[in-house]
């Protein structure tokens, strides 16, 4: 529910109990100094950030990690499903590909047109599995997961047979790549998490930014795939890869 759009004022003048979603101008951003438009959720979750004086570069590191993953798994790709819109980062930065983008919140959408100059007519709003289950199978060279409420990431989209759907629309060689959060190696849905996936990929490989303590909440990136996973470290913008623990297997 869009309560407020707090646009063009500076993040200190933002309420702690302001709730939904804000868009505001800011010249700070984690420690980095310049012009940046920010696009949150309930007062801490940062959605996206856009560079006013660059709009093509990709601010954060976890889409530029992405980003890399899809061109190295193979550059000729052409059909990506993407759960979780935000303000369009990676569909933005593809925009020669073919994207389909499911989005459960019609205000995001909207504000990612008005205020982050997102231009394409590929977005449904809708819930991302339900509008996955509708696609035609082994389609889709790769499907993207960049979804979180105040819960985290919901978790009919964590379970088994939402990794056993994104098989079935993903090619014999396509992949999924999700951007989780939690605390590495110590997470016990981190580890879930990764058990599930390895049931309906046979390839599987966790990446995360450093951290000062297994306690700090971060970004984890996950990818399953259909063939071997390969990427260069110096292209992963500070991800690294991980090794998390063995899980449960979470069930719908």
């Amino acid at each position: 529910m869009l309560k407020e759009i707090d646009l063009l004022q500076p993040r200190s003048h933002l309420s702690d109990e302001q709730q939904g979603i804000q868009v505001y101008d800011t010249t700070e951003l984690y420690g980095e100094t310049g012009r940046f438009r920010v696009l949150q959720f309930s007062g801490d979750a940062i959605q996206g950030a856009l560079d006013l004086d660059h709009p093509r570069r990709v601010v954060f590191e976890y889409p530029r990690a992405m980003i890399h993953l899809m061109e190295a798994g193979g550059p000729f790709f052409e059909d990506v499903f993407l759960i979780g819109h935000g303000i369009g980062t990676i569909a933005g930065y593809f925009t020669e590909k073919r994207f389909k983008i499911a989005e459960v919140s019609a205000e995001v959408v909207e504000l990612s047109r008005q205020h982050f100059g997102y231009s394409q007519d590929n977005v449904i709003v809708g819930d991302g599995r339900s509008i996955l289950e509708g696609e035609p199978e082994h389609c889709y060279d790769y499907i993207l997961l960049d979804a979180f409420t105040a819960d985290g990431t919901p978790r009919h989209l964590i379970s088994s047979g939402f990794f056993a759907l994104a098989r079935s629309r993903l090619n014999s060689r396509g992949s999924i790549i999700m951007n989780l959060m939690g605390r590495s190696e110590k997470d016990r849905l981190m580890g879930a998490i990764h058990t599930t996936l390895s049931e309906a990929f046979p390839y599987v490989k966790a990446f995360a930014l450093p951290s000062g303590g297994t306690a700090d909440i971060r970004n984890i990136l996950i990818m399953g795939s259909g063939k071997p996973i390969r990427y260069q470290a110096r292209q992963m913008a500070g991800f690294a890869e991980i090794t998390l623990g063995q899980g449960h297997v979470i069930r719908d």
